[in-house]
């Protein structure tokens, strides 16, 4: 199986203002599908806007072999530059 590490949408719909999730979840799964594990969260519509992940699960996943997409990839660059 296939992991993958990314944003799962959560949060208001009629108002617009989502926030993420960062996740730990199977390539197969869709946006909004089961994940395995909750690694932390991204809310675009504060300002800064906040993130926070859990290093230490990440670490575990990453040596598990799971790969991170690309905005995953940006917030992590992110959070080591601040």
């Amino acid at each position: 199986m296939e992991v993958r590490i990314r944003l799962q949408k959560s949060g208001k719909s009629a108002s617009k203002r989502y926030n993420y999730r960062v996740v730990a979840m199977s390539r197969a799964e869709t946006r909004d599908g089961k994940h395995l594990d909750l690694l932390g969260y991204y809310d675009p519509a504060k300002k800064p806007a906040a993130v926070s992940i859990y290093k230490e699960k990440l670490d575990k996943w990453l040596k598990k072999g799971a790969q991170m997409s690309a905005t995953v990839k940006s917030l992590v660059r992110n959070l080591k530059e601040n």
